[in-house]
């Protein structure tokens, strides 16, 4: 009989608040709807890292299905003490037709009805963060009508 194998330990990284601008609407492209949201800012507040997001960057969505929404999000860090860490978030959101709407309209939907988790990958020049660059992290999202709440978890 196999025995099941042991999940990797999650260590808290971060949290990251993500304040975004006004969707901009592609349309619906043979992917997908396409919609640009863009990146203006944030903070970064944790145990492990603390710091703010730059106002630069974008969560490049494709709404799959009225309940399915891919996000590919890229934007960089500025870590206290000034190193700067790209981000590039691939994520999965969610949920019933009806709450999907409500968030595509910037409506506070209760996060416990959205399943929302990413894979954030970090990219830096930084020696002192340099562990970043070979670290697998995933996270668990909200989204609030003005940004994006990301709990950010190191895979050990």
């Amino acid at each position: 009989m196999r025995t099941i194998p042991e999940p990797p330990a999650l260590t808290f990284l971060a949290t990251l608040r993500v304040d975004v601008g006004e969707p901009i609407d592609a349309g619906i492209t043979p992917e997908g709807h396409r919609r640009i949201v863009p990146i203006i800012g944030g903070t970064v507040t944790g145990p492990q890292l603390q710091g703010r997001v730059m106002p630069a960057g974008a969560d490049y969505q494709i709404l799959r299905s009225a309940e399915l929404t891919e996000l590919d999000a890229r934007y960089a860090l500025e870590l206290d003490g000034g190193a700067v860490v790209y981000v590039h978030n691939l994520a999965l959101r969610r949920g019933a037709a009806e709450d999907i709407a409500r968030l595509n309209r910037g409506e506070d939907v209760d996060p416990g009805l959205i399943y929302f988790r990413c894979t954030p990958r970090f990219s830096t020049a930084a020696p002192e963060w340099a562990w970043l660059n070979h670290t697998i992290a995933v996270g668990t999202g909200r989204r609030r009508p003005d940004a994006v709440e990301i709990d950010v978890f190191t895979v050990g």
